[in-house]
């Protein structure tokens, strides 16, 4: 469906009346503050949190395991130890006498070697549980700061929320009635400046928006309404004082 042809100063009042929408709906942005990624934030935070604290744990485990072999490894040396020791008892000759006593070195070296390597384990546990329970603490610490945020949060949009959907239904209104090149324009120049002022009036001889001068001539034509008129500073579409508040248009 065609959009109506609009007089330029029609569009110029629609033009204002959805920047006066959308500066409102600014203003509830503001009052939501930082609260909305602080939130994100957080939770993704944690969704790391979370995960290192899993692989924290599988790693302890995966320690716990190579220890609990090298304990199985002691047993099976000192049963070993046991036979070889019975055995030296039936020797026949010095040959089986040196074997036995080879094997009997070799399985006190393996022992050795295994509680080495158990009381490495042990070492690394502790210095990854300490890591682990600083992640925990930090991982508890951030649930408590999201669920404040959340609380926060949650009580503006309670208490803005109906407003905002209200004044966006009017946006969305007003941009439906002004044509998609204009529109376009409007929120490239929203999106460049930090306050979303587009359209401004002048005021006291000056721009609106960047406080610039505008000639004498400049204002007699942003008075007449004939054509669309940016200031030639900051690119934002000037309107004379005269216009204020919302065409019947936006409100229906």
């Amino acid at each position: 469906m065609a959009k109506k042809e609009l007089s330029v100063e029609e569009r110029l009042k629609l033009l204002f009346a959805l920047q006066e929408i959308d500066s409102k709906i600014d203003e509830i942005e503001i009052l939501k503050g930082e609260l909305p990624i602080e939130v994100s934030d957080l939770e993704d935070e944690i969704v790391g949190l979370e995960k290192r604290v899993t692989n924290l744990t599988a790693d302890i485990d995966s320690v716990k395991d190579e220890a609990a072999k090298h304990q199985a490894n002691i047993k099976d040396s000192e049963a070993l130890q046991q036979r070889y020791q019975k055995q030296l008892d039936d020797v026949k000759n010095n040959r089986e006498f040196d074997a036995l006593t080879k094997e009997l070195e070799l399985q006190k070296l393996e022992i050795q070697l295994s509680e080495k390597r158990i009381k490495e384990a042990g070492i690394k546990i502790e210095a990854k549980n300490e890591v682990l329970n600083e992640a925990i603490a930090k991982f508890e610490q951030k649930k408590k700061d999201l669920e404040t945020k959340k609380v926060e949060l949650e009580k503006i949009i309670k208490k803005t929320d109906k407003e905002e959907k209200a004044l966006q239904k009017k946006s969305d209104a007003a941009k439906a009635l002004i044509d998609d090149r204009l529109i376009k324009a409007y929120d490239r120049i929203r999106q460049s400046f930090r306050n979303g002022l587009s359209v401004v009036t002048v005021e006291r001889d000056s721009c609106g928006g960047c406080f610039n001068r505008i000639p004498p001539q400049m204002q007699l034509e942003i008075s007449q309404r004939k054509k669309i008129i940016a200031c030639e500073h900051c690119g934002r579409i000037l309107v004379d004082n005269q216009i204020a508040g919302i065409s019947e248009e936006v409100e229906a």
